[in-house]
């Protein structure tokens, strides 16, 4: 199978580790990637000041896929995702506002029919994957206690998902996580405060202090994240949290990929876990002889 990868600003720059699992996982499943130099921002950041811009910004990456040949177009992050999608959603949908974003795609020198399919990459794995990677389970990592969070544009707003997964509960990350025989315990669904992150930083910490104490109240040898922003305020702020509310988490944050790579017997070295910022030390003795 062939799909194209949409990275976005984050995982780059700051979730290398989500990358480098992901591809090292495709990989595994005889996945081809195809990249795409010139994508640039899905638009998610200009929406919430002026919505028009933003699907543009969307459009134009759609329209590059689709000039590349590029059919179904996987993403890493929550938010990618959910501006990429619902700039498909209202193309088909709103045909005053197709034709308005069509003229403005016209000026860029894109063209776009609406032929491109965006998930995300645990939907990806979930609809297309789910059979191939339980079949090849090579290491059952029961005894890890793994806490799921999905984050909130995973299945928000439902509509432009096609009523996939619940939007309120969404379980396609827990089911992932099940065939690879770890203990899932309850996952909580409160946003992780980065939206509040860049002007008030100290709420957007303690809104992340939530989730972090669910986590570790529930015994969890880890986090398992699907969106990079997630990662920023859980992982790469959580000795931050640390510091102003005076607790200790020490909670490693992992990504789904690094977890079913680990199952499916890929050595931890190509998964990127050099990279993650948490000592894992419980982790890795939990799974030693395995």
């Amino acid at each position: 199978m062939r799909v194209g990868l949409f990275l976005g600003c984050t995982v780059p720059v700051r979730a290398m580790n989500y990358e480098q699992s992901f591809r090292r996982l495709a990989l595994e499943l005889q996945l081809e990637i195809v990249d795409v130099p010139d994508f640039s921002c899905c638009g998610f950041p200009a929406k919430s000041i002026k919505e028009e811009a933003g699907l543009l910004m969307a459009l134009a990456n759609l329209a590059l896929a689709e000039k590349n040949g590029i059919r179904d177009l996987v993403t890493l992050c929550n938010a990618c995702t959910e501006n990429l999608t619902e700039a498909n959603y209202l193309w088909k949908k709103d045909q005053g506002l197709k034709e308005k974003l069509e003229l403005l795609l016209h000026s860029l020198g894109r063209t776009y029919s609406g032929s491109v399919k965006v998930r995300h990459a645990a939907r990806f794995l979930f609809e297309e994957f789910k059979e191939v990677v339980a079949q090849r389970i090579k290491r059952r990592l029961e005894p890890l206690r793994l806490y799921p969070y999905t984050g909130c544009h995973y299945a928000r707003p439902s509509e432009i998902y096609e009523g996939f997964d619940n939007p309120e509960a969404p379980g396609t990350l827990t089911e992932l996580l099940k065939l690879t025989g770890a203990q899932i315990v309850s996952g909580q669904n409160a946003c992780c405060g980065g939206a509040v992150l860049g002007f008030k930083e100290e709420t957007s910490l303690k809104m992340a202090s939530i989730t972090l104490s669910k986590a570790r109240e529930e015994g969890a040898d880890a986090m398992v994240l699907i969106c990079p922003f997630c990662d920023i305020m859980f992982e790469q702020n959580q000795k931050k949290i640390e510091k102003l509310l005076n607790v200790d988490f020490e909670l490693p944050i992992v990504y789904l990929p690094q977890v079913l790579g680990l199952a499916l017997g890929i050595p931890r070295d190509e998964l990127g876990f050099n990279l993650n910022r948490i000592k894992m030390d419980n982790f890795w003795s939990k799974l030693e002889g395995l």
